[in-house]
């Protein structure tokens, strides 16, 4: 791919370059998560926001709302191609074919559309909130990160110069080209680039997908990029989120039901999906606890993302548990997907080789990483920590507690109420780096 970063960016006119170009521009989880609401919480409704929990930056004197609109206006016209459905509905995924139901991709082609939304400020933050049918609402999520994300990119690169932009990339590709040798000296090491929803731009992370396929080869596992999968033939990577099981407890009448609901998510996912794509995300409610009370046959799910916690930590709480269930830890998987870096991802590598299956996921720090790059040694293109949360499920709040307590989310009464059901303890906090 061969784009000139400096000269797209000073000559272009950005506001008829769209952000998101397809609707398959999105985690392919996104899309896995919407077959499964589609199947089993058709009529549920919604709410989720944008929150930005690098509060220091003000994105409301960073990004233009009437622009932001515009892009998202863009993104409700667009319409799944036939194309794009066809590669769904024929494609391998995992080795499984027919992911994807006729009737799903029927429904993608002629009835599924993007909710309502508001855009406003406060206290110096934009507000972003969907409303809806549940359908309508959770594909709005990495939309609506990855429209931030690049409007903020957008506005930054504006204030430079056609000279200044040049030294700003010339950077960035110097620094992702260290990183790459980095890996490349390492067998077996194993990256998934999870990039999209904190992304410089798509331009960027598009570049960035190439330069790892044509220097890692066989490392680079895939993109929980749909659309860059589908556009250079790459494995589309993901299976499920948080949002689900935050879900499924916010639905619970009872307490006793309340605890249970992490499990019987479990449940319904895997009797839609016929017992393909069997990671477990088991922090949304604390690991620890998820595991001492989990059902035997929860051990025979294929692996486990980490996502909240110290990956170490879990990785060996994890293997202590499925020894301890009788199941031999070399055959699963251990995705990390937090924050990760090449030092961490190979010494991750280092630490559970021969153990268990690990993985990088590999997200903002791969296709956002811009710190030390700026020519006036600016900061205002060093990604942040947004996300876009699932706040009520038929008008209930919606609660995450996370192993993570600084990534918690909720009403402060229900974050109590879930860590009593739960029996999760509070830990230290973490600095959220993205």
């Amino acid at each position: 791919m061969n784009v000139n970063f400096a000269e797209r960016a000073h000559n272009h006119n950005w506001k008829l370059d769209p952000i998101v170009r397809s609707l398959l521009d999105t985690d392919f989880y996104k899309l896995l998560m919407l077959q499964f609401i589609w199947k089993n919480f058709p009529a549920v409704q919604v709410t989720s926001e944008v929150v930005n929990r690098t509060t220091l930056v003000r994105l409301a004197d960073e990004v233009d709302a009437s622009a932001l609109i515009a892009q998202m206006e863009h993104v409700r016209g667009l319409r799944f191609r036939r194309s794009e459905l066809i590669w769904l509905a024929g494609n391998t995924f995992y080795g499984t074919r027919q992911i994807f139901e006729p009737a799903f991709l029927a429904w993608l082609e002629s009835d599924f559309r993007l909710s309502s939304y508001e855009v406003a400020q406060q206290d110096g933050q934009l507000v972003l909130r969907f409303s809806g049918l549940w359908t309508e609402v959770t594909m709005w999520e990495i939309y609506s990160l990855a429209l931030v994300s690049e409007m903020r990119t957008r506005a930054a690169l504006a204030r430079l110069n056609e000279m200044e932009l040049d030294v700003l990339y010339a950077r960035a590709k110097t620094k992702l080209w260290d990183k790459i040798e980095r890996l490349r000296t390492v067998p077996g090491v194993r990256i998934s680039e999870f990039g999209t929803r904190r992304r410089h731009s798509f331009l960027w992370q598009e570049y960035v997908i190439e330069a790892m396929r044509a220097r890692l080869g066989e490392s680079l596992s895939g993109s929980s990029n749909t659309f860059l999968a589908y556009k250079h033939d790459l494995e589309a990577m993901g299976t499920n989120g948080h949002e689900l099981p935050m879900a499924m407890a916010a639905l619970a009448d009872d307490d006793e039901a309340l605890h249970s609901s992490q499990y019987r998510v479990l449940e319904l996912w895997q009797k839609s999906y016929g017992g393909e794509l069997l990671i477990l995300l088991p922090d949304t409610f604390g690991t620890t606890q998820f595991l001492e009370g989990a059902p035997d046959w929860v051990a025979d799910w294929t692996g486990q993302r980490v996502d909240s916690k110290d990956p170490f930590v879990t990785g060996d709480e994890y293997i202590r548990w499925l020894l301890s269930r009788g199941r031999d830890p070399r055959k699963k998987r251990l995705i990390a997907s937090d924050g990760l870096d090449v030092e961490g991802i190979l010494e991750l590598h280092e630490y559970f080789h021969g153990r268990i299956r690990f993985s990088a996921g590999w997200g903002t720090l791969l296709t956002n990483d811009f710190r030390g790059c700026h020519p006036r040694g600016e900061r205002d293109l060093e990604p942040i920590s947004l996300v876009c949360k699932l706040m009520t499920v038929e008008g209930r709040p919606a609660v995450k507690l996370s192993d993570n307590p600084r990534k918690a989310t909720g009403p402060d009464d229900e974050i109590d109420r879930y860590r009593r059901v739960f029996g999760t303890v509070a830990v230290d906090a973490t600095e959220v780096l993205v």
